[in-house]
Protein backbone atom coordinates (compact mmCIF):
# COMPACT_ATOMS: atom_id res chain seq x y z
CA UNK A 1 0.00 0.00 0.00
CA UNK A 2 1.08 3.36 -0.36
CA UNK A 3 1.80 6.15 1.67
CA UNK A 4 -1.80 7.59 2.92
CA UNK A 5 -2.19 11.41 1.35
CA UNK A 6 -4.15 13.40 3.43
CA UNK A 7 -5.60 16.54 2.46
CA UNK A 8 -5.89 19.03 5.63
CA UNK A 9 -3.83 22.44 6.36
CA UNK A 10 -0.38 21.59 8.37
CA UNK A 11 -0.86 25.08 10.33
CA UNK A 12 -4.00 27.35 11.21
CA UNK A 13 -6.81 27.31 13.86
CA UNK A 14 -8.54 24.78 14.44
CA UNK A 15 -12.09 24.82 12.94
CA UNK A 16 -15.27 26.06 15.16
CA UNK A 17 -17.75 24.31 13.23
CA UNK A 18 -18.05 20.90 11.30
CA UNK A 19 -15.32 20.08 8.96
CA UNK A 20 -14.58 17.19 6.66
CA UNK A 21 -11.19 16.09 5.56
CA UNK A 22 -10.12 13.12 2.92
CA UNK A 23 -7.72 10.41 3.52
CA UNK A 24 -6.61 8.91 0.08
CA UNK A 25 -5.45 5.14 0.81
CA UNK A 26 -4.21 3.63 -2.26
CA UNK A 27 -3.75 -0.36 -3.05
CA UNK A 28 -0.28 -1.02 -4.50
CA UNK A 29 -2.24 -4.49 -5.89
CA UNK A 30 0.78 -6.16 -5.56
CA UNK A 31 0.19 -8.63 -2.74
CA UNK A 32 -3.08 -9.57 -1.13
CA UNK A 33 -2.94 -7.91 2.68
CA UNK A 34 -5.20 -6.32 5.46
CA UNK A 35 -3.32 -2.91 6.64
CA UNK A 36 -3.75 -1.26 10.10
CA UNK A 37 -3.62 3.07 9.62
CA UNK A 38 -2.64 4.79 12.46
CA UNK A 39 -3.93 8.57 12.23
CA UNK A 40 -2.69 10.85 15.09
CA UNK A 41 -3.73 14.52 14.95
CA UNK A 42 -1.22 16.65 17.21
CA UNK A 43 -3.07 20.09 18.31
CA UNK A 44 -1.62 22.83 20.11
CA UNK A 45 -4.04 22.69 22.95
CA UNK A 46 -2.06 19.73 23.38
CA UNK A 47 -4.76 17.34 23.31
CA UNK A 48 -4.87 14.47 20.81
CA UNK A 49 -7.16 11.52 19.45
CA UNK A 50 -6.24 8.72 17.48
CA UNK A 51 -8.07 6.62 15.00
CA UNK A 52 -7.28 3.29 13.85
CA UNK A 53 -8.73 1.61 10.46
CA UNK A 54 -8.62 -1.02 8.08
CA UNK A 55 -7.74 -1.22 4.67
CA UNK A 56 -8.29 -4.45 3.13
CA UNK A 57 -5.76 -4.93 -0.26
CA UNK A 58 -6.11 -7.29 -2.80
CA UNK A 59 -3.58 -8.86 -5.18
CA UNK A 60 -4.08 -7.27 -9.30
CA UNK A 61 -6.39 -5.07 -8.17
CA UNK A 62 -6.79 -1.42 -9.79
CA UNK A 63 -5.90 1.09 -7.33
CA UNK A 64 -8.68 2.27 -5.25
CA UNK A 65 -8.95 5.59 -3.91
CA UNK A 66 -11.46 6.56 -1.02
CA UNK A 67 -13.33 9.90 -1.69
CA UNK A 68 -13.80 12.44 1.08
CA UNK A 69 -17.55 10.68 1.69
CA UNK A 70 -15.93 7.19 2.08
CA UNK A 71 -18.01 6.17 5.40
CA UNK A 72 -14.83 4.05 6.35
CA UNK A 73 -12.37 7.18 6.63
CA UNK A 74 -14.11 10.27 6.57
CA UNK A 75 -13.53 11.87 10.17
CA UNK A 76 -15.31 15.04 11.53
CA UNK A 77 -13.75 17.14 13.31
CA UNK A 78 -15.24 19.12 16.52
CA UNK A 79 -14.21 22.03 18.78
CA UNK A 80 -12.09 20.41 21.17
CA UNK A 81 -14.19 22.87 23.89
CA UNK A 82 -17.93 22.38 22.33
CA UNK A 83 -17.23 18.86 21.15
CA UNK A 84 -19.74 16.00 21.53
CA UNK A 85 -18.55 12.57 22.20
CA UNK A 86 -17.07 11.22 18.72
CA UNK A 87 -18.99 8.07 16.81
CA UNK A 88 -16.51 5.69 18.39
CA UNK A 89 -16.68 6.83 21.64
CA UNK A 90 -20.62 5.84 20.72
CA UNK A 91 -20.11 2.62 19.63
CA UNK A 92 -17.87 1.78 22.55
CA UNK A 93 -20.34 2.35 25.22
CA UNK A 94 -22.92 0.93 23.52
CA UNK A 95 -21.29 -1.98 23.00
CA UNK A 96 -20.29 -2.54 27.02
CA UNK A 97 -23.52 -1.69 27.36
CA UNK A 98 -25.04 -4.94 25.18
CA UNK A 99 -22.00 -7.19 26.33
CA UNK A 100 -23.03 -6.35 29.84
CA UNK A 101 -26.70 -6.94 29.03
CA UNK A 102 -26.00 -10.36 27.53
CA UNK A 103 -23.50 -11.46 30.67
CA UNK A 104 -26.62 -10.58 33.27
CA UNK A 105 -28.82 -12.43 30.77
CA UNK A 106 -26.60 -15.37 30.92
CA UNK A 107 -26.33 -15.56 34.29
CA UNK A 108 -30.19 -15.28 35.06
CA UNK A 109 -30.55 -18.14 32.93
CA UNK A 110 -27.51 -19.93 34.84
CA UNK A 111 -29.19 -19.85 37.91
CA UNK A 112 -32.58 -21.15 36.81
CA UNK A 113 -30.74 -24.04 35.42
CA UNK A 114 -28.86 -24.21 38.94
CA UNK A 115 -32.17 -23.97 40.88
CA UNK A 116 -33.50 -26.64 38.55
CA UNK A 117 -31.15 -29.41 39.07
CA UNK A 118 -30.78 -28.83 42.74
CA UNK A 119 -34.86 -29.48 42.93
CA UNK A 120 -34.11 -32.24 40.64
CA UNK A 121 -31.96 -33.92 42.72
CA UNK A 122 -33.60 -33.28 45.87
CA UNK A 123 -36.48 -35.42 45.03
CA UNK A 124 -34.26 -38.06 43.33
CA UNK A 125 -32.50 -38.38 46.95
CA UNK A 126 -35.80 -38.43 48.19
CA UNK A 127 -37.27 -40.97 46.22
CA UNK A 128 -33.92 -43.11 46.59
CA UNK A 129 -34.07 -42.63 50.52
CA UNK A 130 -37.79 -44.23 50.42
CA UNK A 131 -37.96 -46.72 47.95
CA UNK A 132 -38.96 -49.12 49.91
CA UNK A 133 -42.53 -47.38 51.07
CA UNK A 134 -45.76 -48.77 50.22
CA UNK A 135 -48.31 -48.38 47.36
CA UNK A 136 -45.52 -45.77 45.31
CA UNK A 137 -45.36 -48.24 42.67
CA UNK A 138 -48.89 -49.81 43.20
CA UNK A 139 -51.03 -50.70 39.57
CA UNK A 140 -54.04 -49.46 39.59
CA UNK A 141 -57.10 -49.45 37.07
CA UNK A 142 -59.16 -46.25 38.43
CA UNK A 143 -58.53 -42.90 36.53
CA UNK A 144 -58.83 -39.74 38.03
CA UNK A 145 -59.15 -36.08 36.50
CA UNK A 146 -57.59 -33.33 38.10
CA UNK A 147 -59.03 -29.76 37.82
CA UNK A 148 -58.19 -26.62 38.88
CA UNK A 149 -60.72 -25.74 41.89
CA UNK A 150 -62.46 -22.29 41.73
CA UNK A 151 -60.54 -21.43 45.32
CA UNK A 152 -58.23 -18.74 46.24
CA UNK A 153 -55.30 -21.21 44.94
CA UNK A 154 -52.20 -18.81 44.78
CA UNK A 155 -52.28 -17.30 48.20
CA UNK A 156 -49.62 -18.72 50.39
CA UNK A 157 -49.67 -21.66 52.97
CA UNK A 158 -50.01 -20.01 56.49
CA UNK A 159 -51.25 -20.78 59.89
CA UNK A 160 -49.60 -18.88 62.10
CA UNK A 161 -51.97 -16.07 61.51
CA UNK A 162 -54.71 -18.34 61.52
CA UNK A 163 -57.61 -18.69 64.15
CA UNK A 164 -57.44 -21.99 63.95
CA UNK A 165 -55.27 -23.74 66.76
CA UNK A 166 -52.32 -25.07 65.12
CA UNK A 167 -49.95 -27.68 66.04
CA UNK A 168 -46.78 -28.40 64.83
CA UNK A 169 -45.45 -31.83 65.02
CA UNK A 170 -42.18 -33.75 65.54
CA UNK A 171 -40.96 -35.93 63.50
CA UNK A 172 -41.77 -39.70 65.33
CA UNK A 173 -42.87 -37.80 68.48
CA UNK A 174 -45.02 -40.95 68.77
CA UNK A 175 -42.10 -42.80 69.16
CA UNK A 176 -40.31 -41.26 71.89
CA UNK A 177 -43.29 -42.63 74.20
CA UNK A 178 -41.96 -46.12 75.98
CA UNK A 179 -44.44 -48.42 76.27
CA UNK A 180 -44.30 -48.51 80.29
CA UNK A 181 -45.66 -45.02 79.70
CA UNK A 182 -48.80 -45.74 76.95
CA UNK A 183 -49.84 -48.45 79.69
CA UNK A 184 -49.89 -46.22 82.56
CA UNK A 185 -52.64 -43.75 80.24
CA UNK A 186 -54.50 -46.80 79.78
CA UNK A 187 -54.51 -48.42 83.18
CA UNK A 188 -57.86 -47.19 84.53
CA UNK A 189 -59.57 -48.71 81.56
CA UNK A 190 -57.82 -51.98 81.20
CA UNK A 191 -60.08 -54.85 81.45
CA UNK A 192 -59.83 -58.58 81.74
CA UNK A 193 -59.79 -60.90 78.42
CA UNK A 194 -62.60 -63.16 79.80
CA UNK A 195 -64.80 -60.39 79.08
CA UNK A 196 -64.69 -60.06 75.43
CA UNK A 197 -65.31 -62.63 73.16
CA UNK A 198 -63.61 -62.47 69.39
CA UNK A 199 -65.61 -63.27 66.22
CA UNK A 200 -65.50 -62.54 63.06
CA UNK A 201 -62.03 -60.87 61.34
CA UNK A 202 -63.33 -57.23 59.81
CA UNK A 203 -60.07 -56.39 58.88
CA UNK A 204 -56.14 -57.73 58.80
CA UNK A 205 -52.87 -56.21 57.98
CA UNK A 206 -49.20 -57.79 58.59
CA UNK A 207 -49.38 -56.13 62.07
CA UNK A 208 -52.79 -55.77 63.35
CA UNK A 209 -56.30 -57.02 63.43
CA UNK A 210 -60.12 -55.86 63.85
CA UNK A 211 -62.56 -57.84 65.23
CA UNK A 212 -65.72 -58.45 65.47
CA UNK A 213 -66.61 -58.94 69.47
CA UNK A 214 -68.50 -59.16 72.31
CA UNK A 215 -68.13 -57.38 75.10
CA UNK A 216 -69.55 -58.64 78.80
CA UNK A 217 -71.07 -56.47 81.59
CA UNK A 218 -68.54 -56.33 84.41
CA UNK A 219 -71.95 -56.38 87.00
CA UNK A 220 -74.18 -58.69 84.77
CA UNK A 221 -72.69 -61.74 82.80
CA UNK A 222 -75.49 -61.96 81.19
CA UNK A 223 -75.48 -58.92 79.55
CA UNK A 224 -73.55 -58.38 76.43
CA UNK A 225 -72.23 -55.91 73.54
CA UNK A 226 -71.15 -55.88 70.27
CA UNK A 227 -67.41 -54.70 70.16
CA UNK A 228 -65.30 -53.18 67.55
CA UNK A 229 -61.76 -54.47 68.56
CA UNK A 230 -58.62 -53.37 67.56
CA UNK A 231 -55.89 -55.91 68.58
CA UNK A 232 -52.11 -56.43 67.06
CA UNK A 233 -50.21 -59.44 66.47
CA UNK A 234 -47.72 -61.31 68.20
CA UNK A 235 -44.96 -60.45 66.03
CA UNK A 236 -45.79 -56.69 66.56
CA UNK A 237 -42.50 -54.89 67.81
CA UNK A 238 -42.68 -52.84 71.13
CA UNK A 239 -42.65 -50.02 69.05
CA UNK A 240 -45.56 -50.78 67.40
CA UNK A 241 -47.72 -51.85 69.97
CA UNK A 242 -46.70 -48.49 71.91
CA UNK A 243 -47.83 -46.41 68.69
CA UNK A 244 -51.16 -48.37 68.48
CA UNK A 245 -51.68 -47.40 72.17
CA UNK A 246 -51.17 -43.81 72.08
CA UNK A 247 -52.68 -43.16 68.85
CA UNK A 248 -55.85 -45.02 70.30
CA UNK A 249 -56.01 -42.02 73.42
CA UNK A 250 -56.89 -39.63 70.36
CA UNK A 251 -60.31 -39.37 71.32
CA UNK A 252 -60.14 -40.94 75.39
CA UNK A 253 -62.93 -39.14 77.28
CA UNK A 254 -64.36 -37.63 74.35
CA UNK A 255 -68.08 -37.78 74.27
CA UNK A 256 -70.25 -37.44 71.40
CA UNK A 257 -72.62 -39.54 68.79
CA UNK A 258 -70.03 -38.65 65.95
CA UNK A 259 -67.32 -40.37 68.10
CA UNK A 260 -66.32 -43.50 68.74
CA UNK A 261 -63.61 -43.06 71.35
CA UNK A 262 -61.68 -46.16 72.96
CA UNK A 263 -63.96 -47.48 76.08
CA UNK A 264 -61.77 -50.55 77.11
CA UNK A 265 -58.21 -52.24 76.94
CA UNK A 266 -56.78 -55.53 77.59
CA UNK A 267 -52.91 -55.08 78.28
CA UNK A 268 -52.72 -58.73 79.56
CA UNK A 269 -49.49 -60.47 78.12
CA UNK A 270 -49.88 -62.13 75.04
CA UNK A 271 -53.17 -60.41 74.50
CA UNK A 272 -53.85 -56.57 73.58
CA UNK A 273 -56.78 -55.81 71.93
CA UNK A 274 -58.59 -52.25 71.88
CA UNK A 275 -62.26 -52.01 71.93
CA UNK A 276 -64.84 -49.95 70.61
CA UNK A 277 -68.35 -50.20 70.95
CA UNK A 278 -69.92 -50.51 67.53
CA UNK A 279 -72.80 -52.73 65.78
CA UNK A 280 -72.02 -54.86 63.36
CA UNK A 281 -72.57 -53.56 59.36
CA UNK A 282 -74.54 -55.18 57.04
CA UNK A 283 -74.53 -54.37 53.38
CA UNK A 284 -77.05 -52.42 51.80
CA UNK A 285 -77.84 -49.94 49.59
CA UNK A 286 -77.14 -46.05 49.70
CA UNK A 287 -78.76 -43.44 48.00
CA UNK A 288 -77.21 -39.90 47.47
CA UNK A 289 -79.15 -38.55 50.62
CA UNK A 290 -77.81 -40.94 52.66
CA UNK A 291 -74.00 -40.27 51.52
CA UNK A 292 -75.20 -36.36 52.62
CA UNK A 293 -76.78 -37.36 56.17
CA UNK A 294 -73.00 -39.26 56.43
CA UNK A 295 -70.83 -36.20 55.80
CA UNK A 296 -73.58 -34.29 58.15
CA UNK A 297 -72.75 -36.88 60.60
CA UNK A 298 -68.89 -36.77 60.26
CA UNK A 299 -69.19 -32.78 60.41
CA UNK A 300 -70.78 -32.98 63.49
CA UNK A 301 -68.12 -34.86 64.81
CA UNK A 302 -65.57 -32.88 63.50
CA UNK A 303 -67.29 -29.75 64.78
CA UNK A 304 -67.55 -31.13 68.55
CA UNK A 305 -63.53 -31.97 68.28
CA UNK A 306 -62.95 -28.47 66.75
CA UNK A 307 -64.87 -27.13 69.35
CA UNK A 308 -63.02 -29.25 72.01
CA UNK A 309 -59.46 -27.77 70.82
CA UNK A 310 -58.97 -31.41 69.67
CA UNK A 311 -57.02 -31.88 66.22
CA UNK A 312 -57.21 -35.35 64.74
CA UNK A 313 -54.95 -35.47 61.73
CA UNK A 314 -55.96 -38.17 59.86
CA UNK A 315 -59.38 -37.30 59.25
CA UNK A 316 -61.37 -40.28 56.21
CA UNK A 317 -62.97 -42.77 54.79
CA UNK A 318 -60.92 -45.42 56.75
CA UNK A 319 -61.38 -43.95 60.22
CA UNK A 320 -64.93 -44.25 60.29
CA UNK A 321 -66.94 -46.86 60.90
CA UNK A 322 -71.05 -47.54 60.29
CA UNK A 323 -73.76 -49.12 61.37
CA UNK A 324 -76.56 -50.96 59.42
CA UNK A 325 -79.00 -48.10 60.04
CA UNK A 326 -76.09 -45.34 58.81
CA UNK A 327 -74.60 -44.47 62.05
CA UNK A 328 -71.22 -42.76 61.45
CA UNK A 329 -68.58 -42.48 64.11
CA UNK A 330 -65.14 -41.53 63.70
CA UNK A 331 -62.42 -43.07 65.04
CA UNK A 332 -59.03 -42.73 65.94
CA UNK A 333 -55.96 -44.03 63.49
CA UNK A 334 -54.97 -46.58 65.38
CA UNK A 335 -53.49 -49.56 63.29
CA UNK A 336 -54.59 -47.61 60.02
CA UNK A 337 -51.00 -47.32 58.68
CA UNK A 338 -50.87 -50.70 58.60
CA UNK A 339 -54.42 -52.01 58.01
CA UNK A 340 -54.11 -49.52 54.77
CA UNK A 341 -50.83 -49.21 53.61
CA UNK A 342 -51.85 -47.88 50.25
CA UNK A 343 -52.91 -44.84 51.91
CA UNK A 344 -50.18 -44.38 53.36
CA UNK A 345 -46.62 -42.68 51.76
CA UNK A 346 -43.50 -42.19 53.32
CA UNK A 347 -41.74 -38.98 51.38
CA UNK A 348 -37.93 -39.95 52.51
CA UNK A 349 -38.51 -38.81 56.35
CA UNK A 350 -38.94 -42.16 57.44
CA UNK A 351 -42.89 -41.02 58.77
CA UNK A 352 -45.63 -43.08 56.64
CA UNK A 353 -48.49 -40.30 56.33
CA UNK A 354 -51.61 -40.02 54.91
CA UNK A 355 -50.29 -37.98 51.81
CA UNK A 356 -53.57 -37.27 49.67
CA UNK A 357 -55.52 -36.30 52.64
CA UNK A 358 -52.83 -33.68 54.06
CA UNK A 359 -53.30 -29.92 53.39
CA UNK A 360 -50.43 -28.29 52.01
CA UNK A 361 -49.19 -26.60 55.26
CA UNK A 362 -49.46 -29.82 56.48
CA UNK A 363 -47.44 -31.66 54.04
CA UNK A 364 -44.55 -28.74 53.67
CA UNK A 365 -44.57 -27.40 57.17
CA UNK A 366 -45.68 -30.35 59.37
CA UNK A 367 -48.37 -28.10 61.18
CA UNK A 368 -52.11 -29.26 62.12
CA UNK A 369 -54.57 -27.26 62.54
CA UNK A 370 -58.71 -27.77 62.46
CA UNK A 371 -58.32 -25.97 59.18
CA UNK A 372 -56.09 -28.84 57.87
CA UNK A 373 -58.88 -31.12 59.27
CA UNK A 374 -61.15 -29.40 57.08
CA UNK A 375 -59.00 -30.14 54.27
CA UNK A 376 -59.31 -33.69 55.40
CA UNK A 377 -62.74 -33.33 55.58
CA UNK A 378 -62.97 -32.05 52.11
CA UNK A 379 -61.55 -35.37 50.40
CA UNK A 380 -63.56 -37.27 53.15
CA UNK A 381 -66.58 -35.77 51.36
CA UNK A 382 -64.92 -36.90 47.72
CA UNK A 383 -64.76 -40.51 48.97
CA UNK A 384 -68.22 -40.90 50.11
CA UNK A 385 -69.74 -39.63 46.64
CA UNK A 386 -67.34 -42.20 45.03
CA UNK A 387 -68.46 -44.94 46.76
CA UNK A 388 -64.58 -45.28 48.38
CA UNK A 389 -62.17 -44.26 45.67
CA UNK A 390 -59.21 -43.61 46.06
CA UNK A 391 -58.07 -39.73 46.11
CA UNK A 392 -55.28 -38.61 43.86
CA UNK A 393 -54.76 -42.25 42.77
CA UNK A 394 -52.93 -40.88 39.68
CA UNK A 395 -50.37 -38.65 41.41
CA UNK A 396 -47.47 -39.55 42.69
CA UNK A 397 -46.78 -38.40 46.23
CA UNK A 398 -43.83 -36.84 46.22
CA UNK A 399 -45.33 -34.46 43.44
CA UNK A 400 -48.34 -34.09 45.50
CA UNK A 401 -47.30 -30.56 47.70
CA UNK A 402 -46.05 -28.71 44.16
CA UNK A 403 -49.17 -30.23 42.55
CA UNK A 404 -51.63 -28.44 45.25
CA UNK A 405 -49.83 -25.60 45.24
CA UNK A 406 -49.79 -24.92 41.57
CA UNK A 407 -53.87 -25.10 41.89
CA UNK A 408 -54.82 -28.84 41.13
CA UNK A 409 -57.56 -30.86 43.07
CA UNK A 410 -59.48 -33.76 42.46
CA UNK A 411 -62.26 -33.41 39.54
CA UNK A 412 -66.01 -33.60 40.26
CA UNK A 413 -67.19 -37.03 40.87
CA UNK A 414 -69.65 -38.42 38.91
CA UNK A 415 -73.27 -37.51 39.35
CA UNK A 416 -72.13 -35.17 42.46
CA UNK A 417 -74.47 -31.72 42.48
CA UNK A 418 -72.55 -28.86 41.69
CA UNK A 419 -73.50 -27.65 44.96
CA UNK A 420 -71.59 -30.51 47.15
CA UNK A 421 -68.69 -30.06 45.15
CA UNK A 422 -68.30 -26.54 45.33
CA UNK A 423 -68.21 -27.15 48.74
CA UNK A 424 -65.62 -29.84 48.65
CA UNK A 425 -63.57 -27.06 46.52
CA UNK A 426 -63.76 -24.41 49.69
CA UNK A 427 -62.14 -26.94 52.06
CA UNK A 428 -59.36 -26.99 49.74
CA UNK A 429 -58.19 -23.63 49.95
CA UNK A 430 -54.70 -23.19 50.15
CA UNK A 431 -55.85 -20.54 52.56
CA UNK A 432 -56.78 -21.44 56.07
CA UNK A 433 -58.57 -18.83 57.04
CA UNK A 434 -60.08 -18.68 53.60
CA UNK A 435 -61.36 -22.55 54.34
CA UNK A 436 -65.07 -23.18 55.98
CA UNK A 437 -65.51 -23.86 59.67
CA UNK A 438 -67.11 -27.39 60.63
CA UNK A 439 -70.15 -25.75 61.90
CA UNK A 440 -70.63 -23.84 58.65
CA UNK A 441 -70.32 -27.57 56.76
CA UNK A 442 -72.88 -28.67 58.99
CA UNK A 443 -75.15 -25.82 58.37
CA UNK A 444 -74.53 -25.93 54.11
CA UNK A 445 -74.76 -29.97 54.15
CA UNK A 446 -77.99 -29.76 56.04
CA UNK A 447 -79.65 -27.22 53.37
CA UNK A 448 -78.45 -29.79 50.84
CA UNK A 449 -80.15 -32.65 52.30
CA UNK A 450 -83.34 -30.86 52.73
CA UNK A 451 -83.12 -29.87 49.06
CA UNK A 452 -82.58 -33.35 47.93
CA UNK A 453 -85.52 -34.95 50.32
CA UNK A 454 -87.99 -32.40 48.83
CA UNK A 455 -87.28 -33.57 45.00
CA UNK A 456 -87.14 -37.36 46.61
Amino acid sequence: MDMPQVNISVQGEVPRTLSVFPVELSCTGKVDSEVMILMQLNLTVNSSKNFTRRKMCYKKLEEVKTSALDKNTSRTIYDPVHAAPTTSTRVFYISVGVCCAVIFLVAVILAVLHLHSMKRIELDDSISASSSSQGLSQPSTQTTQYLRADTPNNATPTSSSSGYPTLRIEKNDLRSVTLLEAKAKVKDIAISRERITLKDVLQEGTLGRIFHGILVDEKDPNKEKQAFVKTVKDQASEIQVTMMLTESCKLRGLHHRNLLPITHVCIEEGEKPMYKLVEANNPQAISQQDLVHMAIQIACGMSYLARREVIHKDLAARNCVIDDTLQVKITDNALSRDLFPMDYHCLGDNENRPVRWMALESLVNNEFSSASDVWAFGVTLWELMTLGQTPYVDIDPFEMAAYLKDGYRIAQPINCPDGLFAMMACCWALDPEERPKFQQSVQCLTEFHAALGAYV
